[in-house]
């Protein structure tokens, strides 16, 4: 994994804040699919990405069948309603019936194959039974085509119906099982090594909140990274918490490259006394910090470790404050990992919504509000945006994506980004 980056500058002489979308493209500049395959069942194959296309060796349905369950007829000897038609055969499901004889009909269950020359369906609710099932009456004038489902209407013989760095969701699985497929060549998973850097920081469990010490903070962000990072589908190794010095994160560093593509740590990414991160991974690889014309989440941190000659493991640092760990993972880390994957659709959709709420203070950066749906079709805005603050993570449903230096209004069309369009 050669990388080359730049050399720090002088922090006196540190450069503007880079936009996001220059940001982005950056970072997925460098991520090259990891090129590696694993052959799954088609079971277990939700939310891994396609290595290859998969073209169906059939056709679905397979042959011509009914889409309800009533009487397979000839429209030519139904032209009026209350016409009466003996009942030749019985067709279910999987049982192949025999030519429909002119002027009668057949009594067909959904998903049956039509007979030879039936070329409609009357539903049942449309007919009446006579002589104990030995005739009907059609109630109805059917149309040609009527209630069947034609073959190949779904997949056909050869078609490519899901495609290489298509993201698997349960839809597209039943449709690779539909072909036949039990396995499929997916893209491996990414291997991501995590922990987080901080002496402030406490794991619940370890100590009851009464004996907290001033200063101590519960880990949070180490648990809602390891649940994305899980959610992304890549293979996690929790490092755990390193101490704020430098030997202990090199050690950490040095440990994390081997046998990770990606290292992922939140905090210890700034420049202060205590922020061993950035000379470390400086020591052991390289590294280029950005700070990012984005609110919450400015300081970011992109390089890599070398694990050998020619070969290295990505690095990110993310900022410590929860809410802009939360929200760099995912506008910045989580379309770097899905291209690691090969996968082709890296941007989530976002909608156009009216904002039931006022902002009248701008803001130099790039604002990602934590907003929430009404029961009015509009957004209501968390009430503090602080970065700190993750229960405004929690209670959102989306980000509103706010362009730098401008206001909102109450009812003006914002853009908004459902979480649940990141966090699949």
């Amino acid at each position: 994994l050669p990388i080359s980056l730049p050399v720090m500058s002088d922090p006196a002489r540190r450069p503007p804040l880079m936009p996001l979308d220059d940001a982005l493209a950056r970072l997925l500049a460098l991520a090259a699919p990891l090129g590696r395959t694993d052959q799954v069942s088609t079971f277990d194959a939700d939310g891994r990405v396609l290595a290859q296309d998969v073209v169906s060796p059939l056709q679905v349905p397979p042959a011509d069948n009914s889409s309800m369950d009533g009487y397979a007829v000839r429209t030519a000897d139904v032209t009026a309603a209350g016409v009466e038609l003996p009942v030749t055969q019985r067709i279910a499901a999987g049982q192949p019936g025999t030519a429909l004889p002119p002027g009668s009909a057949a009594r067909i269950f959904t998903g049956a194959p039509m007979p030879a020359g039936a070329d409609a369906v009357v539903m049942q609710e449309d007919t009446e039974t006579l002589e104990g099932g030995a005739r009907v009456r059609i109630q109805v004038v059917p149309a040609p085509g009527q209630w069947v489902r034609r073959a190949g209407e779904d997949v056909m013989r050869g078609a490519t119906v899901l495609h290489k760095g298509e993201r698997l969701a349960p839809a597209g699985m039943g449709l690779a099982a539909g072909i036949g497929l039990n396995q499929l060549l997916v893209a491996s998973r990414p291997r991501v090594a995590l922990f987080s850097t901080g002496d402030e920081l406490v794991m619940p469990g370890d100590v009851a909140p009464q004996d907290m010490k001033p200063g101590a903070i519960y880990n949070s962000n180490r648990f809602f990274l390891r649940a994305l990072l899980t959610r992304l589908g890549c293979e996690v190794s929790d490092l755990g918490i390193v101490p704020d010095n430098r030997a202990a994160t090199l050690a950490a560093l040095q440990s994390a490259a081997h046998g990770h593509d990606l290292i992922l740590t939140s905090g210890g990414v700034s420049v202060g006394e205590e922020d061993h991160i950035k000379p470390a991974v400086e020591q052991l690889g390289a590294l280029d910090l950005w700070q990012i014309a984005m609110k919450p989440g400015k300081p970011f941190a992109y390089g890599h470790v070398r694990r050998g000659e020619g070969d290295a493991a990505h690095f990110m640092g993310l900022p410590g404050n929860p809410v802009s760990s939360f929200v760099t993972f995912l506008l910045l880390v989580r379309p770097f990992l899905l291209k690691l994957q090969g996968a082709t659709a890296l941007a989530p959709a976002a909608m156009a919504m009216r904002a039931d709420f006022s902002l009248p203070k701008a803001d130099k950066r790039r604002e990602f509000l934590r907003a929430r749906r009404n029961a009015e079709g509009g957004l209501d805005l968390f009430g503090n945006q602080s970065s700190g603050v993750l229960t405004s993570a929690h209670w959102a449903d989306g980000l509103i994506d706010l362009p730098a230096g401008q206001t909102i209004a109450e009812g003006d069309v914002v853009r908004f980004i459902p979480l649940a369009e990141l966090l699949a």
